[in-house]
């Protein structure tokens, strides 16, 4: 997909589509509240769209999307009107909603050539509103088919003209950051859905590798005598199992003065997990491709942050391996001790991300940075918890859980700020050694987990750890911008914003 800017309102080609938002009054009583309405209807228009009011073809109804086709009016050929409800000009999650519903009405239709005129949208139409509505069109144009031999019939090119009375300077930044940040989502995306065979830990160093390349970031990979050198216990033990060799995968971005500290973004890399010994069920393993998304979606902020040239100094770790069941394999009661020193019985091989998280928590700590910020799909209770709606976050400090907060709400995300207490502490610990990697309790398991990865963040450095086990793939029934099956990239945007804020 194609998104443009342009001054004025005109058509591109004699096939051109004409979209027209439509919204409802806000007035005093019922009836009022229900009354459809277009701002910079075409006069042509103007008998056509009160008829489809009078006759209730037109509501107003929020995600409500009416096509005409050959209606010809001015240079356009076609009209679609788009209904937002009730929509105020601060509710910028709505027009993200709507790009993604525009954009499957424009493929259901076949329309390679449209104008959306933002001036129907009201005055006042800033720079974060037209970002929301790009983003929401581009993030929905992302397609994972390339391992098809014969691919779904789309349009092969949608050219969107984003058309406005006056066109700024901070508009068009607006657009080049939701472009940006739609192609560093779908990055993630596609290493996310890639499956197990085809993304291993090698793979996926290789594919980080080449997608900074032109970037700032500096890429460093580590294999498994520099893993065993560097003395990562958690990220040697889980790896052990499978015949592929884990990676440590590094990335550095210097934005900001170099007096200043970087911020650390941390991701769970398991490529595939099957449960090692204390193996999964078969139903839906295959979904197991998945547990990488921590990794991927750190990754593709990392390269938003650096195409966006952030003022800010960003580190990224990613410890990447598959968790098998293989001759090698640890077993349930070994005890391992993590780069940090501390020593944990594995009492679950299925709870292994936090081992490899235990180790990169350990190195982000040893860097003295700002903050820490890691994702990882984690448990299955947060999934139990929250759904696929809101993401559940963890951390004690009172300054970073404010900035996480804006920043998600600047990005149009769901988070869920989650209780930890030293109560979740105590039921991680063990019994032969000092930590246990299966709470003590029943209940809490994703608090219990998280309690596990603070015991490898250094004291004082302000932590959050983020459980996307929910909504790291398979959101499509809740938001119109993303795959219904496939990966989400959630939180890439809520981290560059988080960047945005440590400039």
């Amino acid at each position: 997909m194609k998104v443009e800017l342009q001054q004025g309102l005109k058509s591109h080609s004699n096939n051109s589509t004409l979209v027209l938002f439509v919204n409802q009054s806000k007035g005093e009583g019922a009836a009022a509240n229900k009354t459809p309405h277009c701002l910079s209807l075409p006069s042509e228009l103007k008998k056509c769209f009160a008829d489809l009011v009078t006759e209730k073809v037109v509501t107003g109804t929020a995600g409500e999307c009416l096509f005409l086709r050959n209606t010809s009016c001015g240079d356009f050929k076609h009209i679609l009107f788009y209904s937002l409800g009730q929509w105020s000009h601060d509710d910028h999650e709505a027009l993200r909603s709507a790009g993604g519903n525009l954009e499957g009405a424009l493929n259901a239709h076949k329309l390679n050539s449209v104008v959306i005129d933002l001036n129907s949208l009201g005055e006042g139409v800033g720079a974060s509103a037209i970002q929301a509505l790009a983003e929401g069109l581009c993030l929905a144009a992302y397609r994972f088919d390339e391992l098809m031999s014969s691919k779904k019939e789309a349009v092969k090119e949608i050219k969107v003209v984003l058309a406005h009375q006056l066109v700024t300077k901070s508009h068009k930044e607006a657009l080049n950051s939701a472009l940006i940040l739609a192609e560093s989502v779908g990055f993630s995306r596609r290493l996310g859905d890639m499956p197990g065979n085809l993304m291993t830990p090698t793979i996926l160093a290789e594919e980080t590798k080449k997608a900074c390349r032109g970037t700032k970031i500096t890429v460093t990979v580590w294999d498994k005598a520099r893993i065993k050198k560097e003395k990562l216990g958690g990220l040697l033990c889980v790896a052990r199992g499978s015949s592929e060799e884990p990676r440590l995968i590094k990335l550095e971005y210097k934005g900001g003065k170099t007096t200043h500290k970087p911020i650390v973004f941390v991701g769970k890399g398991l490529t595939f997990d099957s449960g090692g010994i204390s193996i999964k069920p078969s139903a839906a393993m295959e979904e197991m491709k998945y547990d990488m998304c921590g990794g991927a979606n750190v990754i593709g902020a990392m390269l938003a942050i650096a195409k966006l040239k952030l003022k800010v100094n960003a580190v990224a770790i990613v410890p990447a391996t598959e968790n098998m069941p293989g001759p090698g394999a640890i077993k349930p009661g070994d005890i391992i001790f993590g780069r940090n020193g501390k020593s944990y019985e594995i009492n679950n091989t299925d709870a292994e991300g936090r081992l490899i998280l235990s180790d990169a928590l350990t190195l982000a700590s040893e860097l003295k940075p700002r903050f820490i910020v890691d994702a990882a799909t984690l448990t299955g209770a947060m999934l139990v918890a929250l759904g696929n709606i809101h993401t559940g976050y963890f951390t004690k400090d009172q300054e970073l859980k404010a900035q996480i907060e804006e920043s998600a709400k600047a990005s149009g995300e769901s988070v869920w700020h989650m209780p930890l207490c030293d109560f979740h502490t105590k039921d991680m610990k063990g019994t032969y050694a000092d930590l246990s990697n299966l709470s003590a309790g029943k209940g809490a398991g994703s608090a219990t987990a998280a309690a596990f990865l603070e015991q490898f963040v250094e004291s004082g450095i302000p932590w959050a750890h983020f459980d996307i086990a929910g909504t790291a793939w398979a959101t499509g029934s809740r938001l119109s911008y993303t795959s219904k099956k496939g990966a989400s990239g959630v939180m890439v945007r809520t981290f560059v914003e988080l960047a945005k804020r440590f400039e």
